[in-house]
């Protein structure tokens, strides 16, 4: 009697490439990262001012490492830098970001909104050169079947963190905005029904006049709980 799993692909193993480093190196690496990562700051208020694209694509490329579920990569990443088409996405944000700031959004979410000094005006969704609009893809056809992608949730979310250090480690500014609903910018860019709007994230420089909110990140004793 053939069991359930006799007819499952077998793993293929190869040797893990690891690069050991010693525990001096380790330390310096550790806090020089937390450092650069410590300077990292939402942006609303970008330069027009060009950027390599080969800066971009190695961003994506380094987000493409991440982890998956079931190694399935359910990721998308679509670079806009077209002026007609960022002009109609910010069009499009403003709309659905009008009725969320005019009555979607509870008393308590436009409060904490408040100190950060938002509102539905997103110029900076025409003036940063790129808007990398990162999507979810929620199932894969295969032999005419289709199949659902396993903790691609999570594993999206874990690809954007990657993306936004690459960016700010080559000295990029980033904002994440998510717009909600975002069905638009599945629209908008052509995207078939199975890729969801995750994230989109403007991408250049700060103005030079560039301000940001004066708020404090939560210290490491309150977010560390050793057991």
């Amino acid at each position: 009697m053939m069991r359930f799993n006799d007819d499952l692909p077998t793993p293929n193993y190869r040797k893990l490439d690891f690069n050991y480093i010693g525990e001096i190196e380790q330390r310096k690496r550790s806090l020089e990262f937390l450092e650069l990562m410590n300077l990292r700051r939402t942006v609303r208020e970008f330069s027009a001012r060009a950027v390599p694209f080969e800066l971009i694509e190695a961003a994506i490329a380094t987000a493409g490492t991440a982890p998956s579920g079931a190694n399935m990569q359910p990721w998308r990443f679509v670079v806009v830098e077209d002026q007609e088409v960022k002009r109609r996405i910010r069009e499009a944000a403003e709309k659905e970001e009008y009725e969320s700031y005019h009555g979607r959004m509870s008393e308590k979410w436009l409060r904490r909104l408040a100190v950060l000094g938002t509102d539905e005006h997103k110029p900076f969704l025409e003036i940063a050169p790129y808007l990398i609009v990162v999507f979810r893809i929620t199932q894969v056809e295969e032999n005419g079947e289709t199949e659902p992608t396993y903790y691609s949730q999570e594993s999206v979310g874990i690809a954007v963190g990657l993306l936004l250090a690459a960016l700010h480690n080559v000295g990029l500014a980033t904002l994440t905005h998510t717009p909600s609903p975002m069905k638009f910018l599945q629209e908008i860019l052509g995207r078939p029904r199975n890729e969801v709007p995750f994230v989109l994230i403007p991408v250049g420089y700060p103005a030079e006049d560039a301000t940001v909110p004066d708020i404090s990140r939560k210290p490491l004793a309150e977010i560390m709980k050793i057991v």
